[in-house]
């Protein structure tokens, strides 16, 4: 039996870059750039116009529409971006035009009875930023700070912010592994830009507590649940090892700095070290086994949430799910991975944990720009198809209404 508090906010969550259409940013940019070397990468699997974001889903014109859909599935909440690159085309030149865009996002989703929670950082950045060294650049956060300052003046009714989108998988994947931009592989450099993104968000966190008394600030946090291979006592020290790396350092680093956590989850790996010839190995990740694959090859374990959720409430924060989905192209496993997902919230919840609601990634079929997957990989509650633009609301999407409506 599902048990929910009665306050619980539900929902799904996007991000502008990926729905929205039409965006002028540093990702666009990128795209253009390397469409034609992606396409051949993958072996002529997918043209070159699935690396290139485009109108995408036709969001920015289409959200009331959308909103339409999602009050339909039972939804008194909503995760959505706004689009750093709109708001502050050229450095220090707001533009009023999208300021009003998104006040019209906003009261369109209060119409509905729909909770805004708004993400001010998304991954991606205006030109002008990534002009003059992105994140790495020691004044970025004090810029985002300054843009953080003209929303929460412009928006002074919205009550939950998040800073923030995975930080450190940006950090991680664009500095580090070098596996999307900019590119990089340098411990170094992702340090700096990991300690750019404290500071960001904590300048960020003072700046909306100056200018609201009602609005709740935090980030959304990318967790792993991660076991040791064969629990050999070196595979345990790795797994410590790298949860504090991938989980718990930037929530160290701001947890006096958050009135709650946003809580990503989507992969559930096996960690283990090989020991040959006198030698220890590289370290190695896999699914683990056992159990289905979603269509990126990720384990589909929603019980991983669960651990993660004790784990977190170490902080006593309270929590809320920002994002957790799977990409499912023919909506096979995501019924099932969204009842069992929340089969493990209701008992953290009822062991004490404070989880205070959940959003789907993704509402929407969307662009997916970690490591530049592009449109083929499918998390929505909605399908869309790209040529016309059609919405067409998945059976997931009525098993998560099905399971709102039981907890009125």
């Amino acid at each position: 039996m599902l048990n929910f508090p009665k306050d619980f906010l539900w929902g799904a969550a996007t991000s502008a870059h990926q729905v929205e259409g039409n965006n002028h940013n540093d990702w666009t940019e990128w795209e253009k750039e390397n469409a034609e070397r992606l396409s051949k990468a993958s072996g002529g699997k997918y043209p070159p116009e699935n690396y290139i974001s485009g109108r995408a889903c036709d969001h920015y014109n289409r959200f009331r529409e959308d909103f339409d859909i999602a009050k339909s599935l039972g939804h008194n909440a909503h995760r959505f971006s706004i689009e750093w690159s709109r708001i502050e085309p050229e450095e220090g030149k707001f533009n009023e035009r999208e300021i009003e865009h998104y006040r019209e996002v906003i009261t369109a989703l209060r119409d509905r009875g729909i909770e805004p929670f708004v993400t001010l950082w998304h991954s991606t950045n205006p030109i002008w930023i990534r002009d003059i060294g992105g994140w790495e650049n020691l004044k970025t956060p004090d810029y985002f700070a300054r843009y953080v300052e003209k929303i929460i003046k412009s928006y002074p009714d919205v009550k939950y912010f998040l800073t923030l989108n995975e930080p450190t998988v940006y950090a991680g994947l664009g500095y580090i592994q070098g596996t999307q931009p900019p590119w990089v592989k340098s411990m170094r450099r992702g340090n700096k830009v990991f300690k750019n993104f404290i500071k960001a968000h904590k300048l960020a966190y003072q700046m909306i507590h100056k200018n609201s008394n009602i609005a709740l600030v935090g980030f959304a946090h990318h967790l792993v649940y991660m076991v040791p291979k064969n629990n050999l006592p070196w595979n345990r020290l790795v797994v410590k090892i790298l949860e504090y790396i991938r989980n718990w350092r930037f929530l160290n680093a701001l947890k006096d700095y958050s009135d709650f956590f946003g809580v990503q989850f989507y992969q559930s790996q096996t960690i283990g070290i090989s020991f040959r010839h006198g030698k220890w190995g590289p370290i190695s990740a896999s699914p683990i086994l056992g159990k289905p694959r979603n269509d990126l090859n990720w384990a589909i374990n929603p019980e991983g949430i669960y651990h993660l959720l004790k784990a977190t409430f170490k902080y006593n924060k309270p929590i809320f799910i920002t994002e957790s989905g799977i990409a499912d192209a023919k909506d096979v496993y995501r019924p099932k991975f969204i009842e069992e997902t929340l089969g493990w919230v209701s008992k953290a919840i009822k062991e004490g944990v404070e989880v205070h609601g959940y959003f789907h990634w993704s509402f929407l079929d969307n662009f997916e720009i970690p490591e530049f997957r592009g449109f083929w990989a499918r998390f929505g509650l909605i399908e869309i198809d790209y040529k016309t633009l059609e919405r067409k609301i998945r059976p997931s999407a009525y098993k998560l209404k099905e399971i709102i409506k039981s907890q009125k």
